[in-house]
């Protein structure tokens, strides 16, 4: 098994093919972190616990009165608040009594193959029980009888370690949970660098990479999803590792809501990172026998650089996290209407799209905002999900009798977690939005926010998408989110539980995906959130494809779809081509064919030459397809490091296929340019299919491709492809 416990040392193992966490129990029944890193046979590595001499500042412990022990310096397993480690608190309880001390010792383990699933929330899972194994570490707080099972899970043919944590109130009078981080680590130096995937609205998920510093450096959101701003998702890397080399620990919270990621680096140089649920206002009231369970952490290590942590993120997530029909099936090519319309469409427009899209080859039209209530712009509306009869003359199943019978197949939007003031369901039911009494309702593109933690609000919402879901011939919905929640309290929730509002909020909504995906199988989910505000693994669970931003200016996007990268695969990010005006048809469609391709246009506004050229692009998306959605990614050159030209590289798994594509961004003063490739078989030969020229994946890796003479104007593209002879 890839987890195994050696009684001689009493220590923890838990081998991937690329990395090795050990912990153990300690004099006392600590638990004590003592390795994360490349691969080690040995058990025997308690020296890797001790820690320089510490001043008398730091307590001792009464129970492991050991040399230079302290709860302050060592390398703990799980942080706990008030009893004597002052570094960040992975987990604290505030007991009947009103204090925060929390203790929590070794009691039990249980190592088991397979993994099982979270209750109610996203997680990743096993396709047969030998791709995993678990550990369950119980430990107790014998003064407040709070429980906690540390449980880890181990995915070793992908180099991946799931964690998260189950607290159980063992005692007979209520607490509250003050703290709950799903991982701690503990690592040893601080010459590592830190990954922050930050942005806001048509800019997300650029990349700062800065130095770790002593003290502590976080990544936050308290928005009511994962956001914008900023992404559940960091990794720590040794100074100096690139895409092709280097030390790299990657973090992911498979979490949609409110996350905390904190790094501190403490006065003798140790770093811990702690990742979980956003202790800022949070707090669950846990009575006796009662359970809360943590989102799930995933950790990635590989000392072979930040391209390989990527593909290892990108395998585990298409195998072990997206589910369902359109994990692996082929997915139809759409076109939206929302960049081409808005609202302002009727049911003859929208047949003239579907007809000239099927003219180009598309599969699928898109019906986007505007369709339901009486939606003429985005001030109302939003929770009366009946069609609007005024614009759809035919109703909407009479659109998509139209819409199938030009052999296309039809997709709608839903906005299903919002709700506007001019609204029937919001007059009937004003209570039904977040609010907090005798206050302001903040509102936001005109709508407020439906409260996810009450169970009739989410009845009422699902049971109207169903009506409309079961009663017409629907193969995709793009869900989604425009703005973030304030005012979070819920009328329905005692004084003690006002603080749990964020978590059931989003429980919430992941019961209504859950739902949909059940009853609907076949049903082709997209999420989006703004664009890419909720581009995070929990949702990828629900929906194998998340629309990656509103910003479809393919230079733009250069930087959006690069940062994404870093630990979403290729197949999960929506990427369309749009009538947007900086950049050709062909750099447009360039970009556009690293994700999940489509369209954003008015197919009626085009012109026979760009309607000749777009027919040209659907026949390209369909014979890259399996490289790009199933390949491995290598960023060759990334725009967070060159600002004149980036590149990047699809790989097929059997390493006969590969397709590269060049972006001049704009043009440089230095034409001379060689492009070293990478991921090829070195004893293959790869022909060049635009000029037939036959060279050793040796050559093309070490020596390069002399592209000088190839376009270097601002904003031109080009696609190579090779296949192996």
């Amino acid at each position: 098994m890839a987890i195994s416990f050696c009684k001689e040392t009493n220590t923890f193992k838990l081998d991937t093919n690329s990395s090795t966490y050990i912990f153990g129990i300690f004099e006392g029944n600590y638990l004590v972190h003592y390795y994360y890193g490349a691969p080690i046979p040995d058990t025997d590595v308690e020296i890797l616990r001790i820690r320089p001499g510490f001043a008398s500042f730091c307590p001792d412990s009464p129970s492991a009165r050991v040399f230079n022990f302290s709860p302050d310096v060592t390398p703990l397993e799980y942080s706990t608040f008030g009893a004597g480690d002052f570094r960040l608190s992975a987990f604290a309880i505030k007991n009947a009594d009103g204090n925060k001390v929390t203790d929590l010792r070794y009691v039990s383990h249980e190592i088991y193959k397979g993994k099982k699933g979270l209750p109610g929330m996203p997680a990743l899972y096993v396709n047969d029980e030998s791709e995993a194994d678990t550990l369950e570490v119980l430990t107790e707080d014998k003064v407040t009888g709070v429980q906690v099972t540390l449980v880890y899970s181990v995915f070793e043919s992908k180099g991946a370690i799931t964690r998260s944590v189950r607290v159980k109130n063992a005692s007979k009078k209520a607490v509250f949970i003050d703290t709950v981080h799903s991982l701690c680590v503990d690592l040893p130096g601080y010459d590592y660098e830190m990954f922050d995937l930050y942005g806001r609205w048509v800019k997300e998920r650029a990349l700062e990479r800065y130095p770790l510093h002593r003290g502590i450096q976080s990544i936050k959101s308290k928005r009511g999803s994962s956001s914008h701003n900023h992404n559940p998702f960091t990794a720590l890397v040794k100074k100096g590792a690139n895409e092709e080399y280097g030390d790299c620990y990657g973090f992911n919270l498979v979490y949609s809501s409110n996350f905390s990621i904190d790094v501190e680096v403490d006065g003798f140089a140790s770093t811990r990172l702690v990742m979980g649920i956003n202790p800022e206002g949070f707090c669950w009231h846990l009575s006796p026998d009662e359970e809360f369970c943590s989102p799930e952490a995933v950790m990635i290590f590989t000392d072979k650089g930040v391209g390989e942590m990527s593909r290892m993120f990108h395998r585990l997530y298409a195998d072990n996290l997206v589910r369902g029909k359109w994990k692996k099936a082929k997915r139809p090519l759409l076109i939206n209407n929302w960049e081409g319309t808005g609202m302002d469409f009727d049911h003859d427009k929208l047949v003239s799209f579907a007809r000239h899209a099927k003219d180009m080859g598309i599969e699928m039209l898109v019906m986007d905002d505007g369709w339901f209530g009486h939606r003429d712009d985005d001030k109302s509306s939003l929770g009366d999900w009946y069609v609007a009869e005024y614009k759809l003359r035919k109703g909407l199943n009479g659109l998509i009798k139209e819409v199938n019978d030009l052999g296309l197949k039809f997709g709608i939007w839903f906005e299903p977690e919002m709700i506007s003031p001019d609204s029937d369901v919001y007059k009937a039911h004003p209570d039904w939005c977040l609010h907090t009494e005798n206050r302001d309702k903040s509102i936001a593109r005109t709508q407020y926010v439906m409260d996810y933690s009450r169970k009739e609000v989410r009845e009422y919402v699902y049971s109207m998408m169903k009506e409309i879901l079961s009663n017409n011939n629907i193969d995709y919905v793009k869900w989604d989110f425009n703005r973030n929640l304030t005012e979070v309290s819920c009328a329905e929730l005692p004084p003690e539980k006002q603080g749990e509002v964020f978590h059931r909020f989003v429980l919430g909504t992941y019961e209504i995906m859950e739902r949909l995906v059940t009853d609907f199988p076949n049903l082709l989910l997209e999420n989006c959130s703004g664009g890419g505000g909720r581009f995070d693994p929990g949702m990828l669970y629900y929906s194998p494809q998340i629309w990656t931003s509103d910003n479809t200016d393919p230079i733009e996007r250069l930087t959006i779809q690069f940062g994404t990268s870093l630990c979403y695969p290729a197949s999960t990010m929506g990427a369309h081509v749009s009538a947007s005006r900086r950049a050709s048809y062909e750099t447009k469609k360039n970009v556009a064919l690293w994700g999940s391709f489509g369209y954003e246009l008015d197919p009626d506004k085009l012109t026979e030459e760009e309607i000749a050229e777009i027919k040209e692009q659907v026949k390209e998306y369909h014979k890259y397809y399996d490289v790009i959605h199933y390949g491995e990614l290598y960023r060759l050159i990334t725009p967070f490091e060159n600002e004149f030209k980036v590149a990047w590289e699809f790989v097929s798994e059997d390493k006969n296929e590969a397709l590269v594509t060049v972006v001049q961004i704009k043009q440089a003063y230095d034409p001379f340019f060689m492009l070293r490739l990478q991921g090829l078989d070195r004893n293959k030969y790869y022909e060049i299919e635009e000029t037939g020229e036959v060279y050793s994946g040796a050559f093309l890796m070490n020596a390069g491709l002399n592209l000088t003479h190839k376009p270097n104007g601002d904003g031109q593209s080009y696609l190579i492809h090779l296949t192996a002879k």
